[in-house]
This record gives structure tokens, C-alpha cells and sequence, in this order.
């Protein structure tokens, strides 16, 4: 169980001090957080659970939440940047969530002269969290956007306009062992691949520490557009990959990077494909 007292404290001088919402059980922390958006809560407000009973993914994909295995946490922004960013949103996400991973795995500091990394996330575009072949995480960003004031703006770019607000879902399984059977994606825990028992409080602040610092990059035009490069730093899955695209642009081909909006580009039969939307698997061989 999370201590909320501690983590007010540990969280003190970031901009989700006092603005924490816990609640033992939920449908979904999405939800509570996107019915509290439209209420006018603050900027920065956390909203997050030891379980949830209808836990959403990506493309309505159920996420399971058993209670006290993962963390369960969703995220509400008033982001001072355009519409047009937010394609960046997610990527900058699984960046955060990739950094606080790898911290809270790697060894303490005191108790080796030559600290190794922690766990190593491979960023699976838009939204996955995987330790090789397997998943640990996953995030889904909701968002309302405020159409533009006047015709050039409207017709200016991807997305003009600007953000009412968006809420960042991350789920991270931390402490399960045993999954269900036909998942597209088999599934892990960073237990599992640890070893050992990780704190989800630990991780909590982990994670919203560098959630903080991947969202202030967002505001400055300079930091937003080395996102995409970062991301395919982070993911074998960005470039060179043999994939199925499963959605509205459903297709088949090699990836071949980002684009500066953080689009997948793919290359197939047909040419070169700019995905805006979808998900990823592994193309069978052969």
C-alpha cells in the first residue's frame, strides 16, 4: 500500500505536491482523472489506485489491474503548448516512464563502486513499455483541445489549436507473476525480470519526477523536436523492423523512423506510409 504522507513529502517543490488522489479501488484512474479535468481541477493532479476494475489501453483494450501488483496512475496536464504537439505527448511519456524504470532497478548506489544500469525499456511506438520480447507497460493519453481563434491558425500545421488538457495513463507491471494466456504481446513484470521485489511507491515518484521533466522539454520548441530522435534511440521497434500496422492504417513493411511530429514512417510495397495512428506487432517471418 502506498504511505501518502511520504509521498507528499518525497514530492515536495514539484507540480504535483498536494495534488495527490489515491483511491484503494476504481474503474479507471483515466476516467477519474479525465471527470475531474472537466470540473477544473489543477494542472499536475495525480490520480491513482492499488486497483482498477475496468482499466482501459490503447484502442479499448482492457488493461488488467489486480490489486497490488502494478502501478496504476493517471496524470492531468493543462500543457502550455498547441495541439500540435501533442502526437508528442505519449513518446515523451514512454521516455519518462523508460528513465524512472531504469533508475529505481539499478543497483543502490552505496552498495557497488561501479553502479550497471537498471532494467533496459524498449519503446514499442506509440504507446508500449516491453523488456525484449515482452510487456511491461503500457500508456494512453487523452486529450480535449480548444479549436484555434482565427483562420490562419486553423489552417496552420497538425492539430492547430490549443490544449484544454490531457491526462496520461501509465499502467507498469511491477509485481505480478502469473498473466493470462493469449495476450497479443506476452507479458512480463519488472519483478520477474529483477529478480526482487521493487517498491510501486518508489516508482511513483520516480516516474512523476521525470514525467515533470519530460513535459517542461515540451514547452520549449527546441527540447520538443529531439523527442522522435530519442525515442528511436530508445526502441527497436522505430527503425529497421519487419511490422504488421494494425488500425485505420492497417499495413505491412519495415519501419523507417519517425517523423518530426513523432508519426511512424513505414515502408511498404506501396511506398512510403506515414502512420498517425495504430499499433505494432512482429511481422512473421518467412
Amino acid at each position: 500500500m502506498f504511505d501518502l504522507a511520504t509521498l507528499e513529502a518525497e514530492l515536495a517543490g514539484t507540480l504535483f505536491a498536494g495534488k495527490l488522489h489515491f483511491t484503494r479501488v476504481t474503474g479507471s484512474t483515466n476516467s477519474d482523472a479525465l471527470a475531474a479535468a472537466r470540473r477544473g481541477v489543477p494542472h499536475g493532479s495525480v490520480y491513482f489506485a492499488d486497483e482498477q476494475l475496468t482499466g482501459r489501453g490503447r484502442a479499448h483494450h482492457g488493461w488488467i489491474s489486480a490489486a497490488g501488483e502494478g502501478l496504476y496512475v493517471s496524470i492531468l496536464l493543462r500543457p502550455p503548448f498547441p495541439a500540435s504537439r501533442l502526437p508528442l505527448l505519449p513518446l515523451a511519456a514512454g521516455l519518462a516512464a523508460s528513465q524512472a524504470i531504469r533508475t529505481v532497478s539499478g543497483p543502490a548506489p552505496s552498495r557497488s563502486l561501479i553502479p550497471s544500469p537498471g532494467l533496459e525499456i524498449d519503446l514499442r511506438w506509440p504507446n508500449d513499455l516491453l523488456i525484449g520480447p515482452r510487456k511491461t507497460g503500457g500508456i494512453l493519453v487523452e486529450s480535449q483541445t480548444e479549436p484555434a481563434q482565427n483562420k490562419t491558425a486553423r489552417t496552420g500545421g497538425v492539430g492547430a489549436g490549443s490544449v484544454a488538457f490531457a491526462v496520461i495513463g501509465i499502467g507498469i507491471n511491477v509485481h505480478q507473476r502469473i498473466f493470462p494466456r493469449g495476450l497479443a504481446t506476452p507479458a512480463t513484470s519488472l519483478d520477474l525480470e529483477l529478480g526482487k521485489q521493487l517498491s510501486r511507491q518508489t516508482l511513483l515518484v520516480a516516474l512523476l519526477k521525470s514525467l515533470q521533466r519530460e513535459a517542461s522539454a515540451l514547452a520549449d520548441p527546441a527540447a520538443a523536436a529531439t523527442i522522435p530522435a530519442r525515442v528511436e534511440q530508445a526502441s527497436t521497434w522505430a527503425r529497421g523492423r519487419s511490422v504488421l500496422v494494425h488500425g485505420p492504417q492497417s499495413c505491412q513493411g519495415v519501419t523507417a523512423g519517425l517523423d518530426e511530429n513523432g508519426f511512424l514512417r513505414v515502408a511498404t510495397a506501396e511506398g512510403l506510409i506515414t502512420v498517425r495512428t495504430g499499433g505494432l506487432r512482429a511481422a512473421e517471418k518467412g
